[in-house]
């Protein structure tokens, strides 16, 4: 198996682990502390969003002088380590303060990503996002229905267990890759450490552009994510049907749509095709699918998922594809952690919002929200966002304009 072939599955496995719980806190916190604030679970939420948005920088500061694959064995290690922990907590202080940790040591498993991209050619990149985004749907689609599934029938306890076995999973693939010598080392001789030299040398202005792109992303993801942690509920209430596993089901819809569209990418690119560009008409696809989730009938919402999934697909990898051409492969780790941290940022605040609208006006309100806020993101990305094309590149991966804030053609 080739080393690209383990990166992606230790993905699968770190967002299944992920995804296990995550439809699942309001019931979660329920049968293990007794505790049904919506606000609390949009706090906790938010909570894991932080801790993620603060350690990655670090761990991409890290990986300049450790090789990433070195640097999940002792990071995973730790993860599942205080996963284990985090069951045995006897209040919900201590298991936030343990799985808070559990998080910020996992949260290192997302420099696999700028890593894989490194290693990858920049013809390739479209399509290699567009695989890790399938990924990242497979992932949310097996751990939402392992996650109900194992909640319904084991209860809270199986999954800290099973999230936890996902983290010494990705232990163990990457000691088995060091082991092999199967890694290619990025932080070692002569063309690394100029490399490194040369990132640290970029200043705040010629970050620009990926600081706009990452305020866009915030807006993306805020919007993407209101709907997130109480949809289970929602989905519940209008079906009068208590099961987890449909309820995840239904949760996973989207990632399901993602992976037919990946299969239609594949097949329009096997023969010769130009992929069309829509990022506006995907984003008003997106807001009327979550204008559909807020009737309270479940035809309607599966239809609104559906939607919602395909255009979710697209605006992704498109915003993806954008900072790989906006930036260079020894700045990849780092403008990564700067476009992470907004998007974590959008999802903190889209979990403080979801929490606080849910138990003052109902859970039907965050998909009109989120509609909104699909079409302010339309007017940002037509406004403030400049992305090179990719003809605009050249081999290295630079725009081929010398100048960084020299406004290019619209791309978008």
């Amino acid at each position: 198996m080739k080393l690209r072939s383990h990166i992606i599955t230790m993905t699968v496995l770190a967002v299944i682990s992920d995804a296990i719980l995550i439809p699942f806190y309001p019931q979660f916190f329920s049968a293990r502390y007794g505790i049904d604030s919506p606000v609390h679970v949009g706090a906790y939420v938010a909570a894991i969003s932080i801790a993620v948005m603060c350690t990655l920088p670090f761990w991409a500061r890290v990986a300049r002088r450790v090789e990433p694959l070195h640097l999940l064995v002792y990071t995973q290690f730790a993860a599942g380590t205080f996963s284990l922990l985090s069951d045995w907590a006897p209040s919900v202080e201590i298991y936030w303060a343990l799985s808070m940790l559990m998080f910020m040591c996992k949260s290192s498993y997302l420099l696999m990503y700028p890593y894989m991209m490194r290693l990858t050619p920049k013809e390739e990149h479209a399509a290699t996002i567009g695989i890790l985004s399938v990924v990242v749907h497979f992932g949310a689609i097996f751990g939402a229905v392992v996650g109900g599934f194992v909640l319904q029938t084991w209860g809270p306890r199986a999954s800290i267990f099973a999230m936890a076995a996902g983290d010494y999973f990705q232990m163990a693939v990457c000691f088995y890759l060091i082991r092999s010598g199967k890694i290619i080392r990025v932080n070692t001789g002569a063309q690394a450490l100029a490399e490194a030299t040369e990132a640290r040398r970029v200043g705040l202005l010629a970050r620009l552009p990926v600081l706009r792109l990452a305020l866009v992303m915030l807006m993306f993801d805020f919007s993407a994510y209101l709907i997130r942690p109480f949809f289970a509920l929602y989905w519940q209430k209008i079906t009068g049907n208590d099961s987890e596993l449909l309820s995840g089901m239904a949760f996973a819809i989207p990632g399901v749509v993602a992976i037919a569209a990946l299969r239609l990418h594949a097949w329009i690119r096997a023969r010769g095709g130009e992929l069309p560009d829509h990022t506006v008409g995907n984003l008003l696809l997106g807001a009327a699918g979550l204008l559909l989730h807020a009737a309270p009938d479940p035809l309607l919402v599966v239809l609104g998922r559906v939607l919602y999934g395909w255009a979710f697909f697209q605006i992704i990898v498109k915003l993806e594809v954008n900072l790989f051409r906006l930036s260079t492969p020894q700045r990849y780790a780092q403008d990564y952690s700067i476009t992470n941290f907004f998007q974590n940022m959008g999802v903190l605040l889209s979990s403080f919002a979801a929490g606080a609208i849910v138990n003052r006006y109902g859970l039907h309100l965050p998909f009109l929200l989120a509609a909104g806020g699909f079409v302010l993101t339309a007017l940002l990305d037509r406004l403030i966002l400049k992305v090179p094309s990719a003809g605009h590149m050249d081999e290295g991966g630079n725009a081929a304009n010398a100048n960084p804030l020299k406004e290019p053609a619209h791309a978008n």
